[in-house]
């Protein structure tokens, strides 16, 4: 900066807002205000003000950027933004809303929308953390988001907000271990705001249920581990990537999924219907994108041990013998001795491909995450 700049009132307070600015994160704009990034509390000459209506947007924000948004969402947020806009005669309140805006925007797709409010929140307000963690999300490369990440957090400290946001980079690097340390971390940190710690928590569970996964597995295979629930498609795709188990049907070609995925339909290696309360099967047909249940996941790998084998004695090894009892009762509370999956859900459990969650009921009509599938499936 220029010396006469900095003998100017104006550039000598600018200088001074920066150094601190970078020193502890809090950013001057103007002589007479001062805004902390951190607890998004501004500080005028009449006093400290609070603003909720700030923190109810980050608040429906976070919300929407943990759980997913319809454009409905969206919708409602912008407008609740928009309401906030001209309240605070503050440069630096309207730099954060404009981080926020463009969080938005990247949440509708609109990447250069978003980049344009980044540009706005610098220009309004440098070194809030919402235009921080905005700019990360801009970066498609993630080791250069993570090591942006990392230099943010060497310059402002370990704040909640930016540990998030690594926890989250860290779980797309599958680096898992180190994204449960970075979520719980945070999670501490952020305590005066749980929606941070309800948004994030799903991406800290599957961390911790991916923990011990290897990193050279298949990316897809890793892509589809991630996430929450997975459909036959997915299971199909895990099941080819990391096993041979599936070589019976392809006998070693490149099918495409559905292909693979009409065959083992027709040889009822995929069951109509995943409803364990039904006594027979209905005439339709399932979907490559039916999500997967317990019970359905049960029947797929029991039908493949047995096939795996060469075995097909297995698939009524249970049944056959209550068949022969007098009052036999099932020993799993929740699934009818009756039920078509009894054979599959027993012997899952019993070979230890699954297990029952609390001892006594197997929840078959839980998803399975594909994270889980995949330790089922290199069990078997």
């Amino acid at each position: 900066m220029k010396g006469n700049n900095v003998k100017s009132g104006k550039g000598f307070c600018f200088t001074v807002a920066l150094l601190i600015a970078l020193v502890s994160g809090i950013f001057f704009s103007g002589c007479g205000t001062v805004l902390n990034v951190r607890r998004d509390v501004f500080v005028h000459a009449a006093g400290n003000i609070t603003h909720e209506g700030l923190l109810a947007l980050e608040e429906t924000i976070i919300r929407l950027d943990g759980e997913g948004a319809g454009m409905e969402e969206i919708l409602a947020a912008r407008t609740q933004l928009n309401a906030l806009q001209g309240t605070v005669a503050d440069p630096g309140f309207e730099g954060v809303l404009a981080a926020w805006s463009g969080r938005l925007f990247l949440m509708e797709g609109r990447m250069t929308d978003a980049q344009r409010e980044l540009n706005r929140s610098h220009s309004l307000s440098p070194y809030n953390i919402p235009s921080l963690i905005l700019s990360f999300r801009l970066e498609r490369d993630l080791l250069m988001r993570l090591a942006m990440i990392d230099s943010s957090i060497e310059i402002e400290g370990a704040q909640g907000e930016l540990l998030a946001e690594r926890g989250r980079a860290l779980f797309y690097l599958n680096r898992f271990f180190e994204s449960v340390a970075a979520f719980d971390s945070a999670f501490i940190l952020l305590s005066a705001r749980p929606f941070y710690e309800q948004a994030y928590r799903d991406f800290r569970d599957r961390a911790w249920e991916l923990r011990n996964l290897d990193t050279g597995a298949d990316d897809r295979t890793m892509a589809i581990a991630r996430q929450g629930e997975m459909s036959w498609r997915d299971l199909i795709e895990i099941t080819r990537n990391e096993t041979d188990l599936l070589r019976f049907v392809t006998a070693g070609r490149d099918w495409p999924v559905e292909t693979i995925f009409s065959q083992l339909v027709d040889r009822a290696f995929i069951p109509p219907t995943q409803d364990t309360s039904r006594l027979e099967w209905p005439s339709s047909r399932p979907a490559s994108s039916d999500i997967v249940y317990r019970s359905g996941a049960a029947w797929f790998l029991w039908h493949l041990h047995a096939e795996n084998r060469a075995n097909r004695g297995l698939l009524t090894q249970f049944s056959s013998r209550f068949a022969n009892m007098p009052n036999p009762r099932s020993p799993v509370d929740d699934i009818d001795i009756g039920s078509p999956f009894i054979d599959s859900i027993l012997g899952s459990v019993q070979s230890d491909f699954m297990s029952l969650p609390d001892g006594r009921n197997f929840a078959p009509n839980e998803p399975v995450s594909g994270a889980d599938y995949l330790v089922m499936v290199r069990r078997l």
